[in-house]
């Protein structure tokens, strides 16, 4: 059995953490007083790229590297901020020229490189919403996002619109322009209906005024992933800099000399919240790499461009897991101080995996589309109990809730479960969901934000997730977690990846089956089925444990990481599949 602490000393960090989690530091915080450390517009205002990008460029950081971007030919471009300034300033200038009007909404369907950081730093600078798509929709989710959002400008490549957009065109008559470009940086014969991005930024002013843009301006616009149905459009604010710079510095613990690399994507918010803006404010150098998952590969990203802050999530530490410790011990991480995952609770045993192969524990953290940053985290400086959430960040006040008959909240105590609960306001506040205001003020009960996610908080303050409250399985009366009976199963040294669901059963309510998808080397056979649900059945109990098991190849997944057991559920129950636009492989 797995000790259920990681301790840590100041030894084991290399560098004297941002944040040293106690109670005078917390009482200490204060929102107002980090906001000092923004620039604000020159003549009033604050602006999400100008603080990101232009108060570097002017100041001592201008030619310190902001983008070292990985080609695919496994070279480097390096971009400092002095030279994104003036590029994304080009791009503000051709939505000026386009005669495209502040406050409208700018879409990227670009990969990982330059020209999806101008499309978002030039689009913010002129004053628009930006919204990040993922490259490998296909044509109907991009048209329901183009539609949902009234999106006016699309920036793609060549290749691009002509398999995904070309055919959806004529449905979208908001759509006025779209530009486009070839992604190895040569000139292009733009399809009909279409510009060449860079004839447009050649003939573009450098020296363009920025927007005069408010805290409260819109700024982001987000799709949810879809772990739960038809994705929703979430609206963020220039004022969300000052959560991303916070919890860059807070959380990630990200010092101007580190290299660091998110491999989230960003048409997900943490590729664009900590793939884009977080260490731009911070003013760090961003591994920018476009490239598909492979375990060798991402090994050697992290040993030759020697990252030293790491932020990905719990699908790809698992695929790492299942390539095997030795890949990993083929590799030396000399530079690494510090591994960061978001988006799906991460399992105890990825956690040790992170210590025991790479050298350093690996530290989950929460937040949600909504909330805009990280809002819950276990810090550098803290002592980790593996499968926690964390703590609760400085500035932010997390409560365990149950709603009474009459709307008001009931708070409960350590160890009761119930609805993870955020005090508002937080300057990374989500302020509408496009087109649903009444489900916008559904999630909202007096001061509080109500997550949705099941939680209980231990005597020491740690957070642990239950799970989301539409995948809790009711069974005999009992309120089972999924995250719970996944984490377990993946402690047997067969189970790379397990997932559970409640199937409906006439005298339990629910019974609990899951679904394993297993590491290398080892093959599915009844002696195995029997052996892991007698190992469910040893660490959960009977009633927790699961009933039945399913051997799969692998595990639905949104293309943000999460397990969609809704998918499952629907699967294996004959029930309509609902919206999979976000599916990490729809086929």
């Amino acid at each position: 059995m797995r000790p259920t602490l990681i301790t840590k000393a100041m030894l084991d960090c290399p560098v004297p953490p941002n944040w040293l989690d106690s109670v005078q530091s917390r009482e200490a915080f204060s929102w107002q007083g980090e906001a000092t450390e923004l620039a604000g517009l020159p003549e009033g205002g604050l602006n999400l790229a100008y603080e990101a990008v232009d108060r570097h460029a002017t100041g001592e950081r201008q030619h310190h590297t902001a983008l070292r971007i990985v080609e695919r030919n496994g070279g480097c471009r390096h971009i400092s901020f002095a030279q994104l300034s003036v590029l994304s300033n080009r791009f503000a200038s051709v939505l000026s020229t386009l005669g495209v009007q502040p406050g409208e909404r700018v879409f990227m369907l670009c990969n990982r490189g330059l020209e999806l950081f101008l499309g978002v730093l030039g689009g913010l600078k002129h004053g628009c919403v930006v919204s990040p798509l993922f490259c490998a929709f296909g044509p109907e989710p991009i048209e329901t996002r183009l539609r949902l959002g009234e999106g006016s400008v699309l920036l793609t490549t060549e290749a691009l619109y002509r398999r995904k957009v070309a055919a959806i065109r004529e449905r979208l008559p908001a759509l006025r322009h779209v530009l486009v470009y070839d992604e190895q940086g040569t000139e292009v014969q733009p399809p009909p209906g279409t510009l060449s991005l860079q004839s447009l930024l050649a003939d573009a002013d450098e020296h363009v005024p920025i927007a005069r843009t408010t805290a409260d301006s819109p700024a982001l616009l987000h799709f949810t992933s879809g772990t739960t149905g038809t994705p929703k459009g979430v609206l963020h604010v220039h004022g969300a800099a000052l959560t991303h710079r916070v919890t860059g510095k807070y959380a990630l613990d990200l010092h101007p000399n580190d290299i660091y690399w998110c491999s989230a994507d960003p048409g997900w918010v943490t590729g664009t919240s900590y793939g884009i803006f977080a260490p731009l404010l911070v003013g760090v150098t961003s591994v920018v790499d476009s490239n598909e998952f492979d375990a060798e590969r991402w090994y050697c990203m992290l040993e030759a461009q020697r990252i030293t802050v790491w932020y990905t999530a719990p699908t790809a530490i698992r695929l790492l897991m299942k390539a095997g410790a030795a890949l990993a011990h083929n590799h030396h991480f000399a530079d690494l101080r510090f591994i960061a995952s978001v988006g799906e609770p991460l399992n105890p045993e990825a956690v040790w995996w992170g210590k025991d192969v790479l050298g350093l524990p690996i530290h989950d953290n929460w937040w949600q589309t909504e909330t805009g940053g990280i809002m819950i985290a276990n810090t550098v400086s803290m002592a980790i109990k593996p499968g926690s959430m964390g703590k609760p960040l400085p500035g932010v006040e997390a409560a365990i809730v149950s709603l009474n008959a009459d709307g008001t909240l009931r708070f409960l105590g350590e160890q009761e479960v119930g609805e993870l609960a955020l005090k508002q306001p937080w300057p990374a506040m989500f302020r509408a969901y496009l087109g649903q205001e009444a489900r916008y003020r559904q999630c909202f009960a007096g001061d509080w934000y109500l997550s949705g996610d099941l939680v209980r908080r231990d005597a020491d303050g740690y957070y642990w997730f239950i799970g989301r409250s539409d995948d809790v399985i009711k069974s005999a009366g009992h309120l089972i977690g999924p995250f719970e009976v996944e984490s377990s199963l993946m402690e047997h040294p067969a189970v790379a990846e397990a997932a559970v669901i409640g199937k409906p059963d006439p005298l339990l309510g629910e019974t609990v089956k899951a679904f394993v998808s297993l590491k290398s080397g080892f093959t599915a056979s009844p002696e195995l089925h029997d052996e892991l649900l007698g190992h469910g059945r040893k660490r959960l109990g009977a009633v927790v444990a699961p009933k039945e098991l399913e051997f799969v190849v692998q595990l639905p997944h949104t293309r943000s990481g999460k397990l969609m057991r809704r998918l499952l559920k629907a699967r294996e129950l004959g029930l309509p599949e609902g919206d999979t636009s976000s599916l990490e492989n729809p086929s």
